[in-house]
């Protein structure tokens, strides 16, 4: 981008962001009908629209109108419809018990806006992931400004059109541009950032509102192990792990990242996971290659990572069991199985976020939480098994964003429960409250009575009487 255009697109920052903070003031006494109000109109733009969502998709990354209709349309709908449910209740002042120690008083916390917000979103689901985030900013009464990612340039000028329909500039804006429009942004001080995308980039924005003390919540990726215990039916588990890693062409941060099989079981768990992706894509090669329910890889770079990673694995001694095939002009990748994979390949090292699903054996449940345990921790852990103590062997002595017991990544579509990472995969948590109060200030209020405390037992000057209180108050509840 040349230096007059950077200039300008600084000052226009600039005076949004001023903008933004201005109205953040004013949406502190926002009230439940305001922002329901400004909910409800993002859910009708959406209904109206969902024609044009999914053809913004196939353009980027030819997804299946199913997978956009389920995975971008509808569960930012439903982010909705939980906002506008509860926000009375999320609004609402939570009252607090006060101990013996503080008799006469009362105490609550009140949910504040944090203020102005940033919203980072990524290009694997481009639409949710940047609308999603929006809609908890929205319930806590913050205003926002979103970077989409470049990387799919369809939904973001979608997302545009749709800012510029449904919001008032001052409440939520939009800026698309490369790595050097996100560095601007980084610089305003944001009382609040969300970001989802890689481990690598998420230290980057950290740093960066380190710089201004912004809190931050991440949502990054990781190294997703999925268990297959014997004795679990393999019909069942290979449908599911099939289901949920090949979704997207496995560009999904929940998505199954390496297979963990029980030895005893190996050749079926292979034979049944061959069998469901081609009675889910078609029989190998052309047929595959020519469905419409599988998606492609969103750009040639990427598509380089990853048969960077195949190669790698195969010159260090891997085996495809299934797969392989690609097409670099179409950014087509096969669903692929690896096996004889070990720790020494890249493969078993960095996230995949791809069509390539390598395959390890294990013998006993100490091998599971070693392999586990020795990479950093995952955004999600899936184990298949009958057993109630393997799993709880696997829950009590491994560390994850989120489990899902018999199933893959539909923890996702919970909207009760948090997701988030922990460390290397994440910081805080996101969906349904546990957004709203990402966006919120859980400020702490006390109230006495006029005239009333139990402090001034203590106030100085400190004599004999006030020394004698203050050893009784400690031996009674200290």
């Amino acid at each position: 981008m040349e230096n007059r255009n950077l200039s300008k697109l600084q000052e226009e920052i600039n005076e949004t962001f001023e903008l933004h903070r201005q109205q953040a003031l004013k949406l502190r006494l926002s009230t439940k009908e305001e922002r329901a109000r400004k909910l409800s109109k993002l859910r009708e733009w959406i209904k109206r629209n969902k024609a044009e969502i999914r053809k913004a998709l196939y353009a980027d990354f030819k997804k299946p109108a199913t997978e956009v209709d389920l995975t971008e349309t509808y569960l930012v709908l439903s982010e909705i419809n939980l906002a506008l449910k509860n926000l009375s209740k999320w609004m609402q002042p939570k009252k607090v018990k006060s101990p013996i120690t503080l008799t006469g008083s009362s105490s609550y916390i009140q949910f504040e806006p944090k203020g102005t917000s940033l919203i980072i979103s990524s290009w694997n689901f481009p639409f949710q992931l940047a609308i999603t985030p929006l809609v908890s900013a929205l319930a806590a009464g913050c205003t926002a400004i979103i970077k989409p990612s470049e990387s799919s340039p369809h939904t973001s000028a979608l997302l545009r059109r749709m800012v510029m329909e449904v919001f008032s500039r001052d409440d939520v804006a939009l800026f698309e541009g490369e790595v050097e429009v996100s560095t601007m942004l980084l610089e305003k001080p944001f009382d609040h950032i969300f970001f989802t995308g890689s481990p690598k980039v998420g230290r980057i924005v950290m740093k960066a509102a380190a710089e201004n003390l912004s809190s931050v919540t991440l949502e990054l990726g990781g190294k997703n192990p999925v268990i297959i215990d014997k004795n679990v039916n393999l019909e069942d588990a290979a449908q599911k792990v099939v289901w949920a890693k090949f979704m997207n062409a496995g560009q999904t941060c929940v998505a199954p990242d390496y297979l963990m099989v029980h030895s005893s079981i190996l050749d079926p768990v292979l034979a049944e996971v061959k069998n469901q992706i081609q009675k889910m894509y078609g029989t190998k090669g052309k047929a595959i290659a020519k469905s419409k329910d599988f998606a492609r890889i969103i750009n040639s770079r990427h598509h380089k990572k990853l048969t960077r990673l195949l190669s790698d694995a195969r010159l260090k001694g891997a085996s495809i069991f299934f797969g392989g095939d690609m097409d670099e002009e179409e950014n087509y990748l096969e669903p692929t199985i690896l096996t004889q994979v070990t720790d020494a390949m890249d493969i078993m090292q960095e996230e995949i976020f791809g069509p390539i699903l390598p395959v390890v054996t294990y013998t006993d449940i100490e091998d599971i939480v070693h392999t586990i345990n020795s990479k950093p921790k995952p955004l999600a852990l899936y184990i298949f098994s009958d057993e109630q103590f393997v799993i709880d062997f696997v829950l009590s002595n491994t560390s994850s964003g989120g489990v899902c017991i018999n199933d893959c990544i539909i923890h996702y579509l919970q909207p009760e429960l948090p997701f988030g990472g922990v460390n290397e995969s994440g910081i805080g948590k996101a969906h349904g409250h546990f957004g709203f109060k990402a966006f919120s200030n859980e400020k702490a209020v006390l109230k006495q009575r006029v005239g009333m405390t139990p402090a001034k037992m203590f106030y100085p000057p400190y004599g004999f009487a006030e020394k004698r209180i203050s050893k009784l108050f400690l031996k009674i509840f200290g």
